[in-house]
């Protein structure tokens, strides 16, 4: 399962670029929310517009199509920098020192291996929908009101790049801690105890408070 983790910080190179990524996925990650926000106001309008005026919003469901990349799938580097991603804790956490280590690095190499695949054939699948030559830059369109479905499909490369270096960055920190034998390396998730997500949590109240 998906747990409370912390990313530590120092000067170090990796810490640098860790930092200037997570500007990026930030970014991202408030573009998704603002999507989603925007799919909200949509529903808003159709359903008022059918209830006082007997006119839905025309081609409702093409916007939602269009959007729902950017909300599901845009963000996800930002949850990976974060530890939020679903994962095994109860058996990783059983794990400690370099075995720890070994295993996050390994684990992590696969979905890099994995996302790598996914950005070449999400390329592929964006590359079938654009043509410039085409009005709108496409080959197809939606079917209610011809919205253009390229920028939907760019999407999903483009976040599956981003959280491509993400996870470089932490195959270079999980080594980095297996070979020099860390016991809390810099710009990887660290699971926290039930003790420390009180804190942070006390914290995060606190701050509010003031």
């Amino acid at each position: 399962m998906a747990g409370t983790a912390s990313v530590l910080e120092d000067g170090s190179l990796l810490s640098r670029l860790d930092r200037t990524l997570l500007k990026l996925e930030w970014s991202m990650a408030f573009v998704s929310g603002l999507g989603a926000f925007a799919l909200m106001l949509l529903a808003v309008w159709s359903v008022g517009g059918r209830n006082l005026f007997n006119e839905p919003l025309r081609g409702y469901v093409d916007w939602i199509q269009a959007a729902m990349p950017v909300i599901a799938i845009f963000g996800i580097s930002y949850v990976q920098r974060q530890g939020g991603h679903i994962r095994m804790d109860i058996l990783v956490g059983a794990l400690g020192g370099r075995a720890l280590w070994l295993a996050e690095f390994l684990t992590t190499l696969l979905v890099l291996v994995l996302m790598v695949l996914l950005v070449w054939g999400t390329w592929a699948h964006f590359d079938r929908s654009f043509d410039i030559a085409k009005p709108n830059w496409s080959r197809d369109s939606s079917i209610d009101i011809g919205l253009p479905i390229w920028p939907a499909k760019l999407v999903v490369p483009v976040a599956f790049s981003v959280i491509s270096l993400r996870l470089l960055l932490q195959l270079w920190g999980f080594g980095r801690a297996f070979v020099l034998g860390l016991d809390r390396p810099v710009a990887v998730p660290l699971v926290q105890s039930a003790a420390e997500q009180a804190a942070a949590e006390a914290d995060h109240m606190q701050g509010h408070d003031t």
